[in-house]
């Protein structure tokens, strides 16, 4: 036999071997195939497998060829989800919800067996203001998906653990029993024998913080090549507090930066935001004005799409907050730590999560606004919240104390003005000695020169009201973000962390609302009796004051009831007490202070020599060299 044959044979030997080998595997898989469809008919149909039962006492039909073949159809994608997926995880994409519950003497979780997901937050010690219990989110509202891809017989399957029912491995559910330090609840998500995707919450007593971990058991086989993981998290926060407007003013998305000493947000408006943000966080929250739900992440997450929808007032709800976030794999590792807080955003709770930057979620002004708020306005707050019951009566003494720390910086700036409203005939003499224009620089070093001989500041007004500036913005931001307020009532006011509405109106004012804050109202009088009789002050001590008389005495009462009634009315409150101190401390003033003695004394100081300082010395100069510029300016023009 030549080699030519030889060859032949083997070809021949080959094709034969192939087919017989192709045909087995062939018959394999459509005996696969008949059995995955004679199971799913069976889960169908079970009716026809029951022997027991009399046919006569079961509904008979003809199936006709559309059923015949959509049954083939659904028995052909079975087979091919099993093939890709796994008996396992196609088994786990059916089956019926089931919820657990974890709690503590704060806050009660749900936890849905449908994508092992928290289904809702309720928090124990508070109430939505139409009095239901406070719920975290909108029911049904909630999804945390973790999507991940597996590799099986060199395909990919990408997983959405949403789409899939887990099982309990721990029951451990229900309440935090008195001596017990922790509760954990475990559900399980099984891939294949040995193999599953494990979510464990763990709660502890006292406490808004839950641990939550995820873990990958024995998938080194279907994650070789898994370099991260992404989760979708998203939820609708309801609207929990009486105020549409000044709820979502405080709602939003907020992120922070590993190490970083502030926090990020995506800011406060309507409508639709969005942010793409493609460095490292460590932790992101769904923000509302006193309550957020945190996701925090023990090994940071790489990157986060993080956006939020506003809803129409009227629904009852405020925004849907969507995070999408990605979280490295580590192929040696099975477990990733991440924790949840659902709680208040209230100082005193968050600051315990100090290196997490938490207390940054409660909004207490920049740098310098931020250090009043943490060293005078919380701590004064949290001593008289100790021993008095009534907030209204707390926000009185506070006002008490900040007038008296004050104080001092308020008869200086009184007595300030009143040296100059003293001054004034000598002023009207230097106006009418210099009336020309060109004569302006001469004017001013004149009467530079009656303030120093009198030993009058002409700042001296100006610059203690500037030093009391931050105590009013510190509390300004403080008050809306308190949630001590929240539920407080005073006098007619049912809630100090909203407006106090004593006249609903049938109609919509622009800028101003539906409603009669009296609390703003009160405050907007104070405001221009207190500007009526500082501008009586300040107009007799300069004649410029003439031109901003509109402006002091009017707009900006105006603009403040409009722009405070849909505020707290905490917030109200503690101006309306404000500028009611002030009146009277400015009337006590008044009596104290002899404007004959005064001038008196100004005459004297006016007698005595007085040294130039250095700082007068050089502005004489520079007064000197602009008036000879001018001379030379004019003679130019000669």
């Amino acid at each position: 036999m030549d080699k030519k044959s030889l060859l032949g044979l083997l070809i021949i030997g080959v094709i034969l071997f192939g087919y017989t080998w192709y045909n087995t595997k062939q018959q394999e898989k459509f005996i696969r195939q008949q059995e995955i469809a004679d199971s799913l008919d069976r889960v169908q149909h079970p009716e026809k497998y029951l022997s027991a039962i009399p046919v006569d006492s079961l509904e008979v039909r003809s199936a006709t060829d559309a059923e015949l073949s959509q049954k083939a159809d659904s028995a052909a994608a079975y087979a091919a989800r099993v093939n890709t997926f796994g008996q396992s995880l196609v088994d786990a994409s059916q089956g019926q919800e089931q919820i657990y519950t974890l709690e503590n003497d704060l806050l009660r979780l749900y936890v849905s067996s449908h994508g092992a997901k928290v289904a809702n937050v309720e928090l124990k010690d508070y109430k939505r203001y139409n009095g239901e219990p406070l719920m975290m989110f909108k029911e049904g509202s909630s999804v945390f998906d973790v999507c991940f891809f597996l590799r099986k017989n060199y395909n990919y399957a990408q997983v959405n653990t949403a789409e899939y029912y887990f099982v309990a491995d721990s029951l451990a559910g229900g309440v935090l029993g008195t001596g017990e330090e922790s509760k954990t609840l475990a559900l399980r998500l099984p891939i294949d024998e040995g193999a599953y995707v494990e979510y464990r919450y763990t709660i502890h007593p006292d406490s808004y913080m839950i641990d939550f971990d995820i873990r990958f058991v024995g998938m080194e086989e279907w994650t070789s090549n898994l370099s991260d993981f992404t989760i979708d998290w998203r939820n609708t926060s309801l609207q929990n507090e009486k105020g549409f407007k000044n709820e979502n003013m405080y709602t939003t998305v907020a992120y922070h930066y590993p190490g970083d000493s502030g926090i990020e947000q995506l800011g406060m408006s309507d409508g639709t935001k969005s942010e793409d943000v493609k460095t490292k966080t460590d932790w992101v929250a769904f923000k509302q004005q006193f309550f957020s739900s945190v996701l925090l992440a023990q090994d940071d997450f790489q990157n986060a799409v993080l956006k939020y929808e506003t809803y129409e007032p009227g629904f009852g709800l405020i925004k849907n907050f969507d995070a999408k976030l990605s979280s490295a794999f580590y192929p040696d590792r099975q477990n990733y730590a991440f924790r949840f807080y659902f709680g208040p955003n209230k100082y005193s709770v968050l600051k315990e999560y100090r290196e997490e930057e938490l207390q940054r979620l409660v909004p207490l002004g920049g740098k310098l606004i931020r250090w009043v708020n943490l060293w005078l306005v919380i701590p004064v707050f949290d001593f008289l919240g100790k021993y008095i019951s009534s907030y209204g009566l707390i926000i009185l003494i506070l006002t008490v104390l900040v007038k008296l720390l004050i104080l001092p910086l308020t008869y200086k700036s009184y007595l300030s003005s009143a040296k100059m409203r003293v001054l004034k005939p000598e002023v009207d003499e230097l106006n009418a000695k210099y009336p020309k224009p060109e004569d302006a620089m001469k004017k001013q070093q004149a009467m530079m020169e009656l303030y120093k001989k009198c030993g009058v500041n002409p700042m001296g007004g100006c610059l203690p009201m500037l030093i009391q500036f931050p105590v009013l913005i510190a509390l300004f931001r403080f008050f809306p973000a308190s949630i001590e307020l929240r539920g407080q009532s005073f006098l007619w006011a049912e809630d100090l962390s909203s407006y106090d509405s004593v006249l609903n109106l049938p109609f919509n004012i622009p800028w101003y609302g539906d409603h009669v804050s009296l609390f703003a109202l009160l405050m907007a009088a104070a405001m221009f009796v207190y500007s009526k009789i500082s501008y009586a002050q300040t107009a007799a001590a300069g004649p410029q004051m003439a031109g901003m008389k509109f402006m002091t005495l009017y707009l900006m009462p105006i603009m403040l009831l409009f722009w405070f009634n849909s505020y707290a009315s905490g917030l109200c409150y503690y101006y309306l007490l404000s500028n009611l101190f002030t009146i009277g401390q400015m009337t006590g003033f008044r009596y104290l202070v002899n404007e004959e003695k005064l001038l008196a004394k100004l005459k004297s100081n006016a007698k005595k020599p007085v040294k130039k300082s250095k700082w007068q010395a050089r502005y004489e100069e520079l007064m000197r060299q602009q008036q000879q510029m001018q001379r030379q300016q004019q003679g130019k023009r000669r």
